[in-house]
């Protein structure tokens, strides 16, 4: 990296712009950087640390934005650095600018701009400057990568604070630690120490959950055994854990299959007896069912006998309803002409009456007649209502004119109470722009955490329902096995009983004269007789493929329990050992947060928009004021042909209205006049249509109901029946022939009959009885059920310890080889003899890389003296690896940093700080610093010392390098002829270059 040029303006001390000439300076190879104190000869090495990271070193990397501006600068000259520089072969322009408070360009006070940047680089071909990015991030990481050290990193190798080396000497391995790791970047080596650690811990928490796992389920088969095992005092850990469990759930299996026997027997003697019983029941049941349904058709019957009189009434009414049906037609069209010729004569009597007294005995043609001489004098005045129709028009227009000058006098002072007030607004819709940007980001950064903790959350979620349905699964999968069990014994006891009978079943195949299948004999004497209990070769097969069925479902039930499991621990290694309440807390507050910035990011587009509509409000406002003038200006001339048009149209419209107040008022006259007219010939008319159709539906209404039977149309109206009372009619008809029908069959049935003629069944004390066996047969069921559970569920926990007690082997040898591996990365393993930390045995070797570079230069400037030696040795209790000695070739022996003079404390501190800028350019990558700066400590040196150390600065450059000392000692100005002066003044520093072509 090399420096070319340095511009400053209102920076720190410097008022106004000054420009630093580097290649002039590095031109000599050594060069002075002096001045007064406090003139500003730190804040120019601030203003190139500034222009490559945006920020200042050391303490003051803190001062940023307004702090960095200075004190002597204009009010209007704006605060900026220019860094011109070339790095891995790339010329390169920086340009930075704090953030300003700046004077407002209109109205008083203040408002601030943002900060900017800028990176630039030299087209060699083409000859001039292409930008690159205006972005402060991009920017950083470009001359992060490129340089290949961050900002602490530069300052520790580039601008070479004396006073941090000499710290450095004399610290101990601790703090000498702390800034090689800044340096070298070893945070990989201590992470992988924390995974070590971490592994360590969580092989140790699998060994523990293990012996805790295999303990807990020596406690579930001594809690499902009860009284049938005795389990020691036991702990995790403890040797013995695995064969005392073992040991006692096999006592605990024996003594269950014992019990299971005996229950077998008495579930078997308690069914027997409730089948019994049942039986009872039904038959007592079915005999007490006939007696009452012969008992009740009895009664039924002589119900009806009592309702014969009042059904034989209804069967009258309905066939006189049919005859009547046939009139229905004829009354209906009656009915609706006389409701037609009632509804003409109403409305002939309504038309009359809006007429003159004068048509009061006009007909129908007359009232047609005076109808068509009142429309004709209506078209006569059409042209006098166009007239009429503009004057309105016209008088509208004059009116509106009027309304707009006094709009616009409203919109030119409502422009100007608006436009006084556009600087306030538009600062302030700018800031809600910024403000949402800035949501904008934070939302960004939100966005990329939620996802993460919402699967986390959800795993954990899973977790606690795999739980449970984990314990369901284990429920099922028992009682599943408990009816396999069951079904397999049921086969083999039938089995047992067909292979018993099995002669039965083969002499059922004999037949006379043929040979036995078994012994070949053709006569058969004695053959042998099936059994009234005999199990044939179907009821064997039968049981046999209820067994199998049970079998599958017990496996199936096995396999989705095994599903589940694997589910939980994947869930749980998802979701690790969190609560899922903490969990979805820190969602939900991860989500409050994110919703909130999200609220205020969504406002940026409003923002912009309110930015944007304001800014056209303010161009419409400001045209508006300009358009109101040019429209006045034309209303005078519209006015005064309007009134002239209007004297004109007033003289025509007298003539045509006559004695009505206008012309719309006398055709309105007519029009109504020409509509009375027109409905009352129209209404006359139908008055006559409707009483012609009324008589001649009164003829066919008689015709009809003489035809039906009816003395008078009356009769058969008041005969006819409504469809609501046909439908309830029809019913009760229909419900006492069914009813009649039901009661003769139920008398006739023989079962019935015979029931009624014994004694009344006694059905409490059979259901008594069975109730009794039922209650007898379930509790041996559940004596049975306890204990096939019992058996089945310490079989399962069994097998499972014993796959707990072959996981807990491998699991331990995982855990020493990790355990041994982390304490040999920490320093806390008997096999680290010096209890070095992995980190540190990186650093150690760094170290070890700067004192050899160092004392190459150390050696020189010392006349040979001294040498820098790297140690492994502790001091005290603590730990050994960053140790730093100094050996004195004059006594031989090798003693502490901390008793070096101060003179030779500087020149060891700055034999150490160029060696350890070698070693930080070789890791970054070689790449080359050809400018470094030395700030101060050159005055505890002697003159003979002073000598040899800028005898070996000097020698720098044949490596190509400038170097700049900062320094107050004035036998410096003498000996380095290149020189950049800093001189304070009231107005602000400024710089003066000296000894240089």
């Amino acid at each position: 990296m090399r420096l070319h040029r340095l511009d400053i303006t209102a920076f720190g001390p410097f008022g106004g712009e000054q420009s630093v000439d580097f290649d002039a300076l590095s031109g000599a190879g050594l060069f002075l950087l002096h001045g007064p104190t406090g003139a500003g000869k730190t804040s120019v090495l601030d203003a190139v640390c500034y222009a490559l990271y945006g920020s200042v070193p050391g303490a003051r990397q803190n001062a940023q934005g307004p702090t960095l501006r200075s004190d002597h600068a204009d009010a209007a000259t704006r605060t900026g650095v220019r860094l011109e520089l070339t790095v891995a072969g790339r010329r390169l322009e920086i340009t930075r600018q704090p953030p300003w408070e700046r004077p407002k360009k209109r109205g008083a006070g203040t408002t601030v701009e943002k900060a900017q940047s800028g990176l630039r680089e030299y087209d060699a071909a083409a000859g001039t400057w292409q930008a690159m990015s205006r972005s402060h991030q991009e920017i950083g990481e470009e001359i992060t990568q490129l340089l290949g050290m961050n900002r602490e990193q530069f300052c520790q190798v580039v601008l070479l604070p004396q006073g941090d080396f000499a710290r450095f000497l004399r610290a101990d391995a601790e703090a000498r630690g702390r800034l090689l790791g800044r340096l070298f970047d070893t945070h990989r080596f201590a992470e992988a120490e924390k995974r070590l650690a971490e592994r360590r811990r969580s092989a140790e928490a699998r060994v523990r959950d293990a012996d805790a796992a295999l303990l807990a389920d020596a406690h579930r088969m001594q809690q499902a055994a009860g009284d049938a095992m005795e389990l020691p005092e036991l702990q995790p850990g403890d040797p013995g854990l695995a064969e005392a469990v073992t040991s006692a759930a096999a006592v605990a299996r024996s003594t269950a299959r014992e019990q299971l026997t005996v229950a077998h027997c008495g579930l078997a003697a308690a069914e027997t007896a409730h089948a019994d019983a049942a039986r009872t029941l039904a038959e007592t049941g079915e005999l007490h069912r006939l007696q009452r349904r012969f008992a009740d058709a009895r009664e039924r019957a002589a119900l009806l006998e009592e309702r014969a009189a009042e059904h034989e009434a209804d069967r009258l009414r309905m066939e006189r309803a049919r005859k009547a049906e046939t009139v229905a037609p004829a009354l209906e069209l009656r009915d609706a002409a006389d409701a037609d010729h009632r509804r003409a004569a109403v409305a002939e009597s309504r038309a009359r009456a809006l007429l003159p007294a004068s048509y009061a005995d006009s007909g129908p043609a007359g009232l047609a007649t005076a109808a068509r001489r009142a429309a004709e004098e209506l078209g006569t005045l059409e042209s006098a209502r166009r007239a009429e129709r503009r004057l309105s028009a016209l008088l509208t227009e004059r009116a509106g004119l009027d309304r707009q000058e006094r709009a616009d006098d409203d919109v030119q002072q409502e422009a100007a109470d608006w436009l006084a007030a556009w600087e306030p607004t538009r600062t302030a819709l700018q800031a809600r722009v910024d403000d949402a940007q800035d949501a904008t980001a934070r939302a960004e950064q939100l966005a990329v955490l939620r996802d993460p903790a919402r699967r986390r959350l959800a795993a954990a979620r899973q977790r606690d329902e795999f739980a449970h349905d984990t314990d369901a699964a284990r429920q099922q999968a028992l009682r599943s096995g408990e009816s396999a069990a069951l079904a397999r014994t049921h086969w083999l006891d039938l089995k047992e009983q067909r292979l018993t009978g099995i002669a039965a079943e083969l002499a059922a195949g004999l037949t006379p004269g043929e040979p036995c299948a078994v012994c070949g004999a053709t006569e058969h004497p004695a053959p042998a007789r099936r059994d009234a209990g005999h199990v044939d070769r179907a009821a064997e097969e039968a049981a046999l493929a209820a067994f199998q069925r049970a079998d599958e479902r017990h496996t199936e039930d096995e396999r989705r329990l095994g599903v589940v499991r694997e589910a939980l621990a994947a869930a749980t290694a998802e979701a690790g050992d969190a609560p899922t309440d903490r969990l979805a807390a820190e969602v939900t507050q991860l989500e409050e947060e994110f919703a909130e910035v999200r609220d205020r990011a969504s406002a940026l587009h409003a923002a912009r928009e309110d930015l944007r509509r304001a800014e056209q409000e303010h161009e419409r406002r400001t045209a508006s004021r300009q358009e109101t003038a040019v429209r006045a200006a034309s209303r005078t001339a519209r006015r005064d042909a309007l009134d002239r048009e209007r004297a004109l149209l007033e003289t025509e419209l007298a003539q045509a209205r006559g004695d009505a107040g206008s012309v719309a008022a006398r055709a309105a006259q007519l029009e109504r006049r020409t509509a009375l007219l027109t409905d009352a010939a129209d209404t006359a008319r139908a008055a006559e249509d409707t009483a012609q159709r009324l008589k001649d539906a009164d003829a066919r209404l008689s015709d009809a109901a003489f035809r039906a039977g009816f003395e008078t149309p009356q009769a058969a109206a008041d005969a006819l029946l409504d469809d609501t009372a046909h439908r309830r009619l029809q019913h009760r008809l229909d419900a006492w022939q069914s009813e009649q029908a039901a009661v003769r069959a139920a008398l006739a049935e023989a079962d019935a009959a015979r029931a009624a003629g014994q004694p009344p069944a006694d059905l409490d004390t059979a259901r008594a009885a069975a109730e009794a066996a039922a209650r007898r047969a379930r509790d041996a069921a559940s004596a049975h059920d306890a204990a096939a559970r019992r058996c089945a569920e310490l079989d399962l926990l069994s097998a499972r310890s014993a796959v707990g007690v072959r996981q807990l082997a491998p699991l331990r040898e995982d855990y020493d080889r990790v355990a041994r591996l982390a304490g040999l990365a920490a320093g806390t393993s008997s096999d680290n003899e010096r209890r070095m930390r992995l980190e540190s045995y990186v650093l150690a070797a760094r170290l070890e890389q700067v004192a050899a570079a160092a004392t190459v230069r150390l050696r020189r400037m010392s006349s040979g003296r001294y040498t820098l030696v790297h140690s492994d040795d502790r001091t005290g209790r603590g730990r050994s690896g960053l140790g730093l000695h100094v050996v004195d070739a004059w006594t031989g022996s090798e003693r502490d940093t901390a008793t070096l003079s101060g003179g030779e404390t500087f020149f060891a501190s700055l034999a150490l700080a160029l060696g350890l800028a070698d070693v930080v350019t070789d890791e970054a990558g070689g790449v080359r610093l050809d400018t470094l700066f030395i700030d101060e400590g050159f005055g505890s040196l002697d003159e003979q010392t002073l000598d040899e150390v800028l005898d070996v600065l000097d020698s720098l450059r044949e490596r190509d390098r400038s170097v700049g000392i900062v320094s107050h000692v004035a036998d410096l100005r003498r000996r380095v002829h290149a020189q950049l002066e800093v001189v304070k003044g009231r107005s602000g520093s400024t710089v003066r270059q000296r000894g240089v072509g």
